[in-house]
This record gives structure tokens, C-alpha cells and sequence, in this order.
């Protein structure tokens, strides 16, 4: 494999299998304790663990840098953030040590949309089930590496099975009832097709939304038929970068009321409420399994 093929980078505060389990995204995968696998934004990617922060990328440099630089939130400082910790968030410090290395995605707004969509009261195994029949059934085929990676001790390499990107609307709106029942949504069928179609028509121009206020962008996020305030709030999180939005699901209501005498103020954390979030998401979710 030439060193065009693949790209080293040193990373602080990045771990890869942390960000697999944080709940923010469905379609990354622990292939061991030193590769993960993902697919995001039309491509297939495969990160290694090299030791002493420093990574290996499964795709040439210039790939690296149009994609995976601003998906994995690299040009965010994270230690900064953690040093924006107040001293007595004993709870949040805690979640720090035991999370750090995780980065909040930018993600894709429709591929977030419709995650989440399908994420409302479910398990995160069967959420990653649902969401991969639906990419099977609707989504393009990706054209895998299988070559470079099994020529490069770096990587692991693939089984022989197919990978697929995460269907556009149109692509969505094309499958059969039948088949959409067969992904296992159940009622949230009618939200995901009702989310498409809206995207198709243009009515939710989920690219100009962008462009949006705060108030704006959760106001149109929560007109969407199906989607509420957790669900608008995430899409706002790992899709459009609103680092201050701060999802509560059950697990974060939890903390909220074990660790905080049932009121949180985000206010203390006004730009990186989000990224606290997942930290305490993570550390409340995974503490009693490691």
C-alpha cells in the first residue's frame, strides 16, 4: 500500500471506539481494540490505533482533509473545552476522565434526521439493526478498499460482505410498504416517510437550514411530523454543529435527577453544553460494564 492510500495523523483527545458508544452514531463499528469501522457521507472509513495519539485513516490525505477532518470535529480543541469544567460539576469531572477522547460528529442532516427519527424508545443495538436494513434495502453500494487494506498490516482486513450508504429521500420514498416494515421501524415508518417526503418537496431544505438562528432550526426540526424536542435537539447537536443544544433522554434525566436535585443548567456551560452532555451520557450509559 502506498502512502497515498492512507493517512497517519496525530489526534489528541480522540478515541475512536469511545465515539462508536456514545449514542451520537449508529453505523460505526468496534472491530477490535485497535480498529473501528464506519460508514458516513457516501464512504466507508477504518480507523486504527497506532498508539500515542496518532491514527491511521483507511483513505489518501486529500479524502482526509475534504471529509473526515471537519466529520471528526478535529479542528475543535477539546482540552479547551474540558478546562471549561467548573470546579464544583464533580458529576461532569468524573464523566471527563472516564470519556475523554470523545468529539461530537458533524453529521449529515438527513441521515441524522431519520436516525433519530428511528432512535425514539429503542435500544441502540436495535436502532444500528434498523438502520442498516434500511441502507441495505434503499442505499448505493460502496465500493470498499479490500485491496489496499489487505495489503497494509495497519488495518484489519474486511469480510466479504457488502457495505451500503445511507439512502437519500428519493431513495426512501421508492421502497414498497412492505418493504419498510421489513426494517423494523413499526409506527416510526410513517414519520421516516413523512421526513422524506417533506426533504423531496422541499419543504424542509435541510441544507439552508444551516443557515438558521437556534430558535429557527428547532422551530422547523420540531414542524417535521414525528419529530420532537430530544430528536430536534440531537439533529441540532451532531448534525448542524449547535454545540449548545443538550438532549435529555432518559439516561440524561437520570443524572439530572440523581446527581443534580432534578434541575440542570445548561446556561453554566452556554457554548459545550452538548458536548457535556455526551460526556455524561456516555459515563452514566457504559461506568458499571468496563
Amino acid at each position: 500500500m502506498t502512502q497515498a492510500q492512507f493517512t497517519i495523523e496525530e489526534i489528541p483527545f480522540f478515541d475512536p471506539i469511545k465515539i462508536a458508544n456514545s449514542g451520537q452514531c449508529f453505523r460505526w463499528k468496534i472491530l477490535d481494540a485497535s480498529h473501528v469501522e464506519l460508514v458516513a457521507l457516501g464512504r466507508y472509513l477504518q480507523i486504527a490505533y497506532l498508539g500515542s495519539e496518532r491514527f491511521a485513516f483507511s483513505c489518501p490525505r486529500s479524502e482526509f482533509n475534504d471529509l473526515w477532518y471537519n466529520y471528526l470535529d478535529l479542528a475543535r480543541d477539546y482540552h479547551q473545552v474540558a478546562d471549561c469544567i467548573l470546579p464544583d460539576d464533580t458529576y461532569l469531572r468524573e464523566a471527563l476522565a472516564f470519556g475523554e477522547g470523545i468529539r461530537i460528529l458533524n453529521q449529515d442532516p438527513f441521515e441524522t434526521l431519520i436516525c433519530f427519527i428511528i432512535s425514539q424508545r429503542r435500544s441502540i443495538p436495535s436502532i444500528t439493526t434498523c438502520v442498516e436494513r434500511l441502507c441495505a434495502l434503499a442505499g448505493r453500494k460502496i465500493d470498499l478498499p479490500l485491496a489496499s487494506l489487505e495489503s497494509q498490516e495497519l488495518f484489519v482486513n474486511l469480510p466479504e460482505e457488502n457495505y451500503f450508504a445511507f439512502p437519500n429521500c428519493e431513495e426512501i420514498l421508492k421502497l414498497t410498504p412492505e418493504q419498510l416494515d421489513s426494517i423494523g421501524a413499526g409506527y416510526r415508518k410513517e414519520y421516516i416517510l413523512r421526513a422524506s417526503l417533506a426533504v423531496f418537496s422541499n419543504d424542509a431544505n435541510l441544507q439552508s437550514w444551516s443557515n438558521l438562528s437556534d430558535e429557527s432550526l428547532f422551530e422547523n426540526l420540531t414542524s417535521l411530523y414525528g419529530v420532537g424536542k430530544k430528536v430536534a435537539n440531537c439533529v441540532m447537536l451532531f448534525a448542524y454543529a449547535r454545540s449548545s443544544r443538550f438532549p435529555i433522554d432518559v439516561w440524561v434525566q437520570r443524572i439530572i435527577d440523581k446527581y443534580y436535585g432534578g434541575s440542570y443548567d445548561i446556561n453554566r456551560y452556554p457554548s459545550t453544553a452538548g458536548i457535556m452532555q455526551q460526556l455524561m451520557f456516555y459515563y452514566e450509559r457504559n461506568k458499571s460494564i468496563t
